[in-house]
């Protein structure tokens, strides 16, 4: 196309492309070179929804500019089922080439990242990589699935990977059906996609070749475009004729709505961001008039209620970690004798571990944030009831509890009703005793408003 335009313009000027032309002829090699680039994307760490939303509107972008072909470049060591498929239905749905480099050498594409690799018109690898143990992890309660090769108690030796209950049994069989059918749609070695899902299977970049698991071993980027020049595919049953070698590379980096999300749908953050709503919203309540608070907790607790959209939560948990801080500030205004705050507590701390429902590879809330969490919670609680104590043991200081015990004056002589004065006041006051003006009183109890009084009498 390109020589076709330079031989038009030649032929009309009758010299090569100068002035005006020579502008529309170079214009026209750059747009020319830019929708024949070879896009880029980086699927680095856990696959979640913030991958898919970048995946996907990157492909999109590709087509936009009718790139050659997307190298999804892969290090990932799993992620969630959900944000994986969606990336699968992506590729298969595609209408350019799209290759799976999984690099540089040390990455691996464990889990999900098998089925993306899989999913792709051409599979590849570095040197020093490994893909495979395809297995689905537990999702929620349970029994929990096999450990791949390790017979549990009482099961038959020769099906170690039988599995022990229904729920585990649909998983596993559904997750082997799709990485099958991927298999069989791309030519590549069903026995084996089989086998790393059953058995948690993985394979080095080498043997994997051998094996017909991938297409090709490149050592880098500059390396697998080489090794693709040539190679034909099929892409919905069109067959293209890839010409990659020295083809300009376009990177397309995350921009900030992905950054965004990736922040705020990590389990951790959105943790965090639920217990600052949460505790704002509390502290406002309890003092009306700061606004700070509230509009700080307002703001986290929206964001936070977004990661949950996207994220796989359990809402028994999210309810026991609200109800938990529930009661741990209830301790504070409530005397129960520290009863609903160590209940509270441990709400906390059991909402905190179930909140989010998966043990997808680096998808749930670390441990040593619940931890530090719960011992603040403690620390609060503890404090609490330890204040309560020491009030209780503290004399009465206020109302008319403080004045049993407290000495006055006799006002004028009496015996059985007559007036005292105590703490600046005037009191009506009883004494079996005749008492005389000036003599010093004890108060001994109190009847509504009479203080019954007797004399000090003096060492």
């Amino acid at each position: 196309m390109l020589e076709l335009i330079k031989l038009q313009l030649d032929t009309r000027t009758g010299r090569a492309a100068s002035g005006v032309l020579g502008l529309l002829c170079l214009f026209a090699t750059c747009v020319l070179q830019a929708s024949q680039s070879v896009v880029l994307l980086d699927i680095d760490g856990p696959i979640g929804p913030a991958t898919t939303d970048y995946v996907s509107r990157g492909l999109e972008q590709a087509v936009d500019d009718s790139a050659r072909l997307v190298v999804l470049r892969v290090n990932t060591p799993g992620g969630l089922d959900s944000s994986m498929r969606t990336i699968v239905q992506d590729i298969l749905a595609a209408s350019i080439p799209i290759v799976c480099y999984v690099a540089p050498s040390g990455a691996r594409a464990a889990s999900a990242g098998t089925y993306i690799l899989y999913a792709s018109h051409v599979a590849a690898m570095a040197p020093g990589t490994n893909v495979g143990a395809a297995t689905p992890v537990q999702l929620g309660g349970g029994g929990g699935l096999p450990k791949p090769g390790v017979p549990k108690q009482g099961e038959d030796k020769e099906t170690p990977d039988k599995p022990q209950d229904a729920m585990s049994s649909k998983a596993i069989n559904d997750a082997t059906a799709y990485l099958r059918s991927l298999a069989q749609l791309r030519a590549r070695n069903v026995e084996w996609a089989e086998k790393a899902v059953r058995e948690s299977a993985s394979l080095p970049a080498e043997e994997a070749l051998a094996l017909n698991v991938i297409d090709l071993v490149a050592p880098d980027l500059g390396g697998l475009l080489t090794a693709l020049q040539g190679r034909k595919v099929s892409v919905q049953g069109r067959e293209w004729v890839l010409d990659t070698e020295g083809a300009p590379i376009a990177v397309i980096e995350p921009d900030w709505r992905t950054r965004l999300l990736s922040v705020i749908a990590d389990p951790n953050i959105a943790y965090i961001l639920i217990l600052i709503g949460i505790y704002g919203l509390i502290f406002e309540f309890y003092n009306p008039g700061f606004v700070l608070p509230g509009v700080v907790g307002a703001i986290c607790l929206v964001l936070a209620l977004f990661a949950l959209q996207v994220l796989p939560v359990n809402y028994a948990g999210l309810g026991l970690l609200i109800l938990g801080i529930i009661f741990m500030v209830s301790e504070a205004f409530v005397e129960s004798f520290g009863a609903l705050g160590i209940g509270g507590l441990v709400a906390f701390v059991m909402g905190s571990i179930l909140l989010i429902d998966t043990e997808a590879g680096g998808y749930g809330v670390s441990l040593p944030l619940i931890i530090s969490f719960s011992a603040i919670s403690a620390v609060f609680v503890l404090g609490i009831i330890g204040m309560a104590l020491k009030a209780r043991q503290r004399a009465v200081v206020s109302g008319q509890e403080q004045l049993i015990g407290a000495s006055g004056t006799v006002l004028e002589d009496f015996a059985g009703d007559g007036r005292i004065h105590i703490h600046g006041e005037n009191w009506k006051a009883k004494s079996v005793q005749p008492l005389k003006r000036g003599q010093a009183v004890r108060v001994t109890r109190i009847d509504g408003l009479v203080l019954h009084v007797e004399p000090i009498q003096e060492s």
